[in-house]
């Protein structure tokens, strides 16, 4: 029953309802471990964390194996939260499969780890597929802001203290001066804030700064808004702890203080002399694990995380400029800002909804080949779980691969068929660089950079230029993700765009399968873009 309890202290305590629940089943269950495959039943128990995996995974076990997924269909990976239902299967499974390189939110990682059991097979998909020749592309984020996109980094191993994929890195806030208040927050996926560092309420350290930090998985990096309610210099201490397990005791990384100029003359700064300023491009405040150091790892001239350069925040200056003013929204969902109307300086989040990710782009399976390395590893990982089933697995795969080679044709001559002034690609969500690079289609864009607060007049002219100067045909969205879309959308209208879907990371109804879902956006590519 051990491992079984681990899903009660692993469930968020704001979740009570679900906590009550695990309770019960415990009880009713009893103490006994989960049952054994019987003699008459060999199918393996297979979980996967996304419903893409799982498909792949039943066309290659066929029938002996049972497969289910964390996430259901129609959810978004990136910020589900697992559900008792989710543990149950866990605890079951005999092999569990999982894309990584950060895609799935970390409680989906989390709770897939804790509750295996001992000796299960973990197998992290996009991490193992380049053995198997899949191609791996840095994930390249360049939205071309006016300001400086400004996130939270976590580097290095932690190998010295066992850190893995299911550790957290604490980055907390312990001070702020300045002349106003001090917000870094996230905007959730249906416009709702979710604070990391907020200095109205003040830093209290008797609860260990658990108000103003936030958790990270080693080696990712998260977006995030910074809003300052007046001008002027502010300096913002943090400081940085590893929890290697769940009910590990902290280990300190360090602290480290970094200056804002909010508004005024970055170069004027009393006790800097001749600092750098960093005005635009892509920056982290990050703590590397293994140096134990605070660095600004960022990108000043654009081009995402492909020409990173490292700053000293002693000599570093990050300037939030006059431009960068917007207007509180209307509503009580922003008065933590001020009052509606009032015009406060803030550092745009740039892509909406939690996204926490790495360096490397995980959704690999928008280039069909990759698919096939994903495949490969997968026929083989069945075959180690299940030997008697080498040669069912072997044929089944052999023949998804067939299929799969011909749906990488039909790819290819679709999108190929497109003229090449008309193929651009503007989506909500930036999980299209693999199909871009495999089938020559580049992403021109995605949604608007500033979700924080209503879309401002330049943010609408220039998505509007985006679209008119190279003559974008349409605009595609993820059916699950629409909530996301509503400028991209009226932007679109406006401009006589079509509107068009495009499936990125899940099934839903109309879609219930790798093959056809790929098929489905090749067509939609050529429908609206051939026109």
């Amino acid at each position: 029953m051990e491992y079984f309890l681990v899903a009660v202290l692993r469930v968020r305590a704001s979740r009570a309802r679900l906590t009550a629940a695990v309770l019960v089943l415990v009880m009713l269950s009893g103490c006994s471990a989960p049952v054994a495959l019987s003699d008459s039943d060999r199918r393996l128990q297979v979980m996967t964390t996304t419903g893409i995996l799982a498909d792949l995974v039943r066309n290659v076990g066929g029938d002996r194996v049972v497969v289910d997924s964390v996430v259901p269909d129609n959810a978004d990976a990136h910020v589900y939260e697992p559900t008792l239902r989710d543990v149950r299967n866990i605890v079951y499974a005999d092999l569990a499969f999982s894309n990584y390189l950060l895609l799935e939110a970390q409680n989906v990682i989390k709770t897939l780890d804790a509750n295996l059991r001992a000796g299960v097979p973990s197998i992290s998909l996009a991490e193992g597929a380049s053995k198997y020749a899949a191609e791996i592309i840095p994930l390249v984020e360049d939205v071309s802001l006016d300001t400086i996109w400004l996130g939270l980094r976590v580097q290095g191993t932690g190998a010295e203290y066992q850190a893995n994929r299911s550790s957290d890195v604490l980055l907390s806030a312990t001070d702020v001066s300045g002349p106003g208040e001090l917000v870094a927050y996230l905007t959730e996926s249906f416009g709702n804030p979710d604070f990391y560092i907020n200095s109205t309420d003040g830093f209290d350290a008797t609860n260990g700064f658990r108000d103003d930090t936030a958790t990270l998985p080693p080696d990712a990096h998260t977006h995030m808004s910074w809003a300052f309610t007046k001008p002027g210099v502010y300096r913002l201490s943090l400081k940085a702890q590893l929890r290697v397990a769940h009910d590990a005791r902290p280990i300190d990384l360090g602290n480290q203080t970094f200056t804002f100029a909010v508004g005024v003359d970055p170069h004027s700064i009393s006790g800097m002399a001749a600092p750098t300023v960093l005005s635009a491009g892509h920056a982290d405040l990050a703590i590397d694990m293994d140096s134990r150091r605070f660095s600004i790892y960022a990108d000043p001239h654009g081009g995402g995380d492909v020409h990173q350069e490292v700053y000293d925040p002693a000599t570093t200056v990050i300037e939030v400029p006059n431009k960068a003013l917007k207007e509180v929204p209307s509503g009580t969902g922003y008065r933590f800002l001020g009052r509606p109307g009032e015009r406060v300086h803030q550092l745009p989040q740039a892509v909406l909804g939690r996204h926490v990710h790495g360096e490397i782009d995980p959704h690999l399976w928008q280039d069909v080949g990759n698919a096939q390395a994903y495949v490969e590893l997968i026929r083989d990982s069945l075959t180690e779980a299940d030997p008697q089933g080498a040669s069912e697995y072997r044929r089944n795969a052999e023949r998804y691969l067939a299929d799969l080679a011909a749906l990488d044709a039909y790819m290819s001559e679709t999108i190929a068929s497109i003229p090449p002034a008309n193929r651009y690609l503007v989506t909500t969500h930036d999980a299209f660089a693999y199909l871009a690079h495999a089938y020559d289609i580049p992403v021109a864009g995605f949604v608007t950079p500033n979700p924080a607060t209503e879309p401002s007049l330049a943010d609408r002219v220039k998505l509007t230029e985006t679209i008119r100067n190279l003559r974008v045909r349409a605009v595609f969205l993820e059916p699950n993700l629409k909530a996301r879309s509503s400028t991209l959308v009226e932007v679109a209208k406006e401009q006589g765009v079509a509107v068009c879907a495009i499936y990125g990371d899940a099934f839903d109804d109309t879609v219930r399968s790798y093959v056809q879902m790929m098929r489905f956006n090749a067509d939609s590519l050529k429908k609206c873009l051939a026109r």
